[in-house]
């Protein structure tokens, strides 16, 4: 018997990707790990992070599973902290035990891309105002931790000390973030003038200030995140691309995690495609896409974390959800799914305030 077609998932079939009847195992397979409460763990038995959770279920939404992504964001409604955050690591079990109570603030932000994500993807006004005071408590509790050069500080450890030192990776998805919780709150007509200036001084550091992060050139992620974050756009973007190809993409298996670790990963990959297509390279999106394949469990329709390809060997042995959830977003961005489109496209997303004096 055949496998049903997804309905309304006409953007997830993509050439050398994903068939419709694959395109709907991959969305099975993350259906199956997401529990009833509407936790999406990297895997069962594994954790969930509040970023991954989000990734798995703007998948889900791009494969038209509305409720099924609607109840991923009302977990995250009724386990947010006082504070506005989440802790960086929950126990996939009935009692979801934290087992990092440290607070990241890429992973708290992230909330903001899901949520305007799925409004876009359901027009649904109920969801914006039940998820609207969880956005605003998540965005202030960022900002705490932004520096006067802008960026963000990583991480609030458990006993509450602040972690100064800045990634750019993360600091380029908060960017990211940011915007989008700009859209929600001109859809509701409440200005927020406070998150455009962060915004902006955040981007101008991204952009201008490399010494004010941790140096992690090593990793593939600091390279492409500034472009995917969207701080960096047109010829910018297109150069910082160009710049590290040879160093991170290898040619046929996807992209390097770290160099020089002969390791090629799904995620890594995925998101590279997914930047590649917001500044016009959709070519070599789709090559990227069809280079990971050989990372497809067909039994499962889900992806391997990665592959070691000096040793021939799958490491981890992990089929993880946000790996699955990054590939169906890239494709679906390439397929056209408006919301994904809007939500990832540079241009589409307010911008913020730049700083008046550039330091």
């Amino acid at each position: 018997m055949t496998t049903p077609r997804i309905p309304r998932a006409e953007h997830l079939v993509l050439p050398g990707v994903l068939t419709a009847d694959e395109a709907a195992a991959t969305v099975r397979g993350i259906l199956a790990v997401q529990r009833p409460d509407g936790a999406i763990p990297w895997f069962r038995g594994h954790h969930l992070d509040p970023w991954d959770h989000v990734e798995a279920a703007m998948a889900l939404d791009a494969a038209g599973e509305r409720e099924a992504a609607e109840r991923a964001y009302l977990w995250l409604a009724r386990h947010q902290n006082p504070d506005g955050s989440w802790y960086a690591a929950y126990a996939d079990g009935a009692f979801d035990d934290v087992t990092d109570r440290g607070r990241e603030t890429n992973f708290v932000a992230y909330v903001a891309v899901g949520t305007w994500h799925h409004y876009l993807s359901t027009g649904d006004d109920t969801f914006l105002d039940r998820m609207w005071p969880v956005v605003v408590a998540a965005v202030k509790f960022v900002l705490r931790l932004q520096r006067p050069g802008g960026q963000i500080g990583w991480r609030r450890d458990e006993d509450g000390t602040d972690t100064t030192d800045a990634l750019l990776t993360g600091s380029s998805s908060i960017h990211h973030a940011l915007r989008c919780a700009l859209a929600i709150a001109e859809q509701r007509e409440e200005p927020q003038p406070d998150w455009e200036l962060a915004a902006g001084a955040l981007r101008h550091a991204i952009r201008r200030h490399p010494e004010r992060f941790l140096d992690k050139g090593r990793y593939s992620m600091d390279w492409y995140y500034p472009v995917l974050g969207g701080a960096l756009g047109g010829t910018e973007a297109r150069s910082r691309i160009e710049e590290g190809w040879d160093r991170f993409v290898v040619p046929g298996l996807g992209v390097r995690c770290v160099v020089p670790n002969p390791w090629v990963t799904g995620g890594e990959s995925a998101e590279l495609a997914l930047a590649l297509w917001a500044v016009g390279e959709s070519d070599r999106a789709l090559e990227i896409l069809q280079s990971i394949q050989h990372l497809r469990d067909s039994a499962s329709g889900l992806y391997w974390t990665g592959y070691v390809y000096e040793d021939d060997a799958v490491w981890p042995r992990e089929l993880t959800t946000w790996t699955a959830g990054s590939l169906l977003l890239a494709v679906s961005a390439l397929g056209g799914h408006e919301a994904t489109c809007r939500v990832f496209a540079g241009d589409l997303l307010p911008r913020g305030l730049d700083p008046d004096c550039c330091v």
